[in-house]
């Protein structure tokens, strides 16, 4: 590719304003090909929350919200969550109202995405759940995904937490996380 100069006085002053940079800089994301990432929006979660539900209910700051630019784009949903139980414990992927990617139902299993944060008795520990699901929410308005939890007894489901509270530096304070990444379909 030949090198093209342009002379000093090859363009007046004020011939090009900012507006005009601006508005030649902005990529549209047709442009971008299949794979793009083109959007990406996190939640961090420090404070501590618990329950003692046997129902799935909502683990308050761990949700996020992502408006997809194409009903094609599919949305990558990245979580990590820290807590522990004295028994059982299971977590739950959400999409608005909709459970997302839980197992297949099968008899009085617990449907989880998630989980078993059970202790082993030891009420001091904290464990970490990963979790990552490609969606395909077939949308542009604005969707929230959450987490969800329940236990499986009359015990304490703790986040960020272990189950044993106590001022101690034995014991730690975790943080937790959601990330929702949108990728071009």
């Amino acid at each position: 590719m030949p090198l093209t100069r342009i002379k000093s006085l090859g363009i007046t002053d004020g011939t090009i304003v900012n507006a005009d940079i601006n508005a030649s800089a902005a990529i549209a994301t047709s442009k971008f090909g299949a794979g793009s990432v083109l959007q990406v929006v996190s939640t961090n979660k420090t404070d501590t929350f618990t329950t003692t539900s046997t129902s799935y209910t909502d683990i308050t700051g761990m949700s996020a919200s992502i408006t997809p630019s194409s009903t094609s784009n599919k949305i990558l949903v990245l979580v990590e969550i820290n807590g522990g139980a004295l028994d059982q414990a299971y977590i739950k992927l959400v999409r608005t109202s909709t459970d997302i990617n839980v197992g297949a139902a099968a008899g009085s299993r617990t449907l989880a995405s998630g989980g078993d944060m059970y202790n082993l008795g030891t009420s001091g520990t904290i464990r970490c759940t990963h979790l990552s699901f490609l969606d395909s929410p077939s949308t542009t308005s604005s969707t929230t995904y959450k987490i969800q939890g329940r236990i499986i007894s009359a015990t304490t489901f703790a986040i960020n937490r272990s189950t044993n509270d106590g001022d101690s530096s034995n014991l730690a304070r975790t943080a937790s996380n959601i990330t929702l990444i949108e990728i071009k379909g």
